[in-house]
């Protein structure tokens, strides 16, 4: 019951529905908003305006207002009453039990069942309408009679007496069914042009569904080739680090063996001096006079305070003579009467000799196998890549006499004027050089960086390009695009057209990829991450020669 009571409050009392849309009058009254809108706008043949519940009068059309929280219960009541039925129209007559009504009679304000209506349609000055509740709607809210007949100067609907009386007397007016099929037909016509126009945005949606789609294919496929170079490159990368480690290992093998051969000799020595050594101290414990003197000779020299001759002398000479072989551990082998002061000596000479001839590793031929096998690597990175970095060399044939070229021809600096080669190709008017090479098809890959100084513009042009004159300088014609830069601002010309990137440059250093085939020429920052500045798109008829523009003290050098 009391769910009931809730629905009859939230009913607008013109069409007798939950609210739709609820807007108040500032009587306070609600009513869903094309209700009142339909009402107003019949008021507004009579010149006044009132209130469908409480009569207020208003002089002027009254201000809506958007009732959201009322809007907010009607929705939230509708959502717990799943169950409940559609609104229906039922007959007026049909009391006893319930019969949908097929018509509802204007005049009479009454809804109308197909048994009701036959004997309803007998008064034939009613006119009868689909089922509705909102009869106010449908009769004039002055007159209070049905409403017949359109005023297309006015676009207001009114009933007979609005024709005749009012400020609607004379004005050319239509039935209201006429006027409904030629508003009708108007609609039909805007709605063909609205079809027209939702196809039209149909297509382009579905087309750019289709580029989306073609986008995340190509960069799907992209991921895969990336994929598929890095794990390449992890192979190549581990048999360079394999190549590199060897040529490390085959050094230190090398020169390891020599350390450890010049161990092994140090280490005879070293036993040889000490069994020398353990000789002598054991001799310096002698305590027999004849026998330390008889071997002392064989050691140690004589420096001749004795004159001992005879038997006894050569006894002498010949018992040294094998005690020295002995020691020396050359029995087989006669010795001379060396001193073991003369021994020491050429011991030492001999490490003299062999720390000489001992080696250190190779730093440079290492760094040079690794250079060599990854500068082949990144070769062939970039031929998978599709694209090549040609080798850029500045013509001086071209250059200005305000520009100068280094020796390798790779870097162009505006430093003043000085003397130049007698050229016809040189440019007069601008500090301006071509390449010496262009470039006809195919896509390359190449670097420059400025010295941030001055202005300077990077770019490619015809060889075609005037040398003197206004138009002779780069980006201020047809044939030449390029990008130019100072210290505040970036900007892309063509045909002396500026395009203003709205930027300044972060770093000095940029990059630029030709296509020749496809007609584009694009400029990128090397920052982190990398900038894409500009890409010009066109058709090349003629080689593309690289080309600088400085001034100011501006350099631009060509990276390798």
């Amino acid at each position: 019951m009391a769910s009931a009571d809730l629905k009859d409050e939230l009913n607008c009392s013109i069409c007798l529905d939950p609210y739709t849309d609820p807007v108040s009058l500032r009587c306070g009254h609600d009513f869903c908003r094309s209700c009142i809108v339909s009402v107003l706008d019949t008021q507004e043949a009579a010149g006044v305006y009132s209130c469908p519940d409480c009569r207020a009068e208003y002089p002027e059309r009254p201000a809506l207002e958007k009732n959201r929280k009322l809007g907010t219960i009607v929705e939230r009541f509708l959502s717990t009453q799943p169950g409940m039925e559609e609104t229906r129209i039922f007959c007026t007559y049909c009391t006893k039990s319930p019969v949908p009504a097929v018509k509802s009679c204007l005049q009479c304000e009454m809804s109308l069942c197909d048994d009701h209506l036959t004997a309803h349609n007998k008064s034939a000055d009613h006119i009868l309408g689909e089922p509705t509740r909102a009869f106010v709607n449908k009769k004039c809210s002055l007159h209070k009679k049905v409403l017949e007949y359109y005023c297309p100067q006015d676009a207001a609907c009114l009933c007979v007496s609005c024709c005749l009386v009012g400020k609607h007397r004379g004005h050319q007016v239509e039935l209201l069914e006429e006027a409904s099929e030629k508003k009708k037909e108007k609609l039909r016509k805007y709605l063909d042009e609205l079809n027209t126009e939702k196809t039209k945005i149909q297509t382009r949606v579905q087309n750019l569904q289709d580029h989306k789609r073609n986008i995340q294919e190509k960069a799907s496929d992209k991921r895969e080739n990336i994929n598929e170079i890095f794990m390449d490159l992890k192979e190549q990368l581990d048999i360079v680090e394999k190549k590199v480690l060897s040529e490390i290992s085959r050094q230190e093998e090398k020169i390891v063996s020599q350390i450890s051969d010049l161990m092994e000799t140090l280490e005879i020595q070293e036993n040889e001096l000490s069994r020398k050594m353990s000789h002598l101290e054991e001799m310096c414990h002698v305590t027999d006079p004849i026998r330390l003197l008889e071997e002392s000779d064989n050691t140690v020299s004589d420096q001749g305070g004795e004159e001992d001759a005879g038997e006894s002398g050569e006894r002498n000479s010949c018992n040294n003579e094998l005690s020295l072989g002995k020691i020396s551990g050359q029995a087989d082998s006669p010795m001379s009467d060396t001193k073991v002061q003369d021994n020491r000596i050429d011991f030492l000479e001999t490490n003299d000799i062999l720390d000489e001839t001992f080696d250190d590793l190779d730093d440079v031929l290492i760094s040079l196998t690794l250079h060599l096998c990854v500068r082949e690597i990144l070769t062939d990175v970039t031929s998978d890549l599709g694209f090549h970095v040609p080798d850029i060399l500045l013509d001086v044939d071209t250059v200005h006499k305000c520009v100068k070229i280094s020796e390798d021809l790779k870097e162009a600096t505006d430093s003043g004027e000085h003397v130049t080669l007698d050229s016809p190709r040189k440019f007069l008017t601008y500090a301006q050089v071509l390449s010496r090479s262009g470039l006809s098809s195919g896509r390359h890959y190449w670097e420059v960086e400025w010295n941030e100084k001055g202005t300077c513009s990077i770019g490619m042009s015809y060889p075609s390009i005037d040398k003197k004159g206004y138009h002779s300088s780069i980006g201020d014609n047809d044939k030449s695009w390029c990008l130019s830069m100072d210290e505040a601002t970036c900007e892309a010309f063509h045909n002396s057209v500026n395009i203003n990137l709205n930027t300044k440059p972060r770093v000095p250093t940029f990059g630029v990829f030709l296509d020749y085939e496809a007609g584009r020429l694009s400029f990128y920052e090397l920052c982190d991450p990398i900038r894409h500045m500009h890409t010009f798109t066109a058709s090349f008829t003629e080689p593309l020669h690289v080309m600088f523009f400085m001034d100011d003290g501006a350099s631009v050098t060509i990276r390798s």
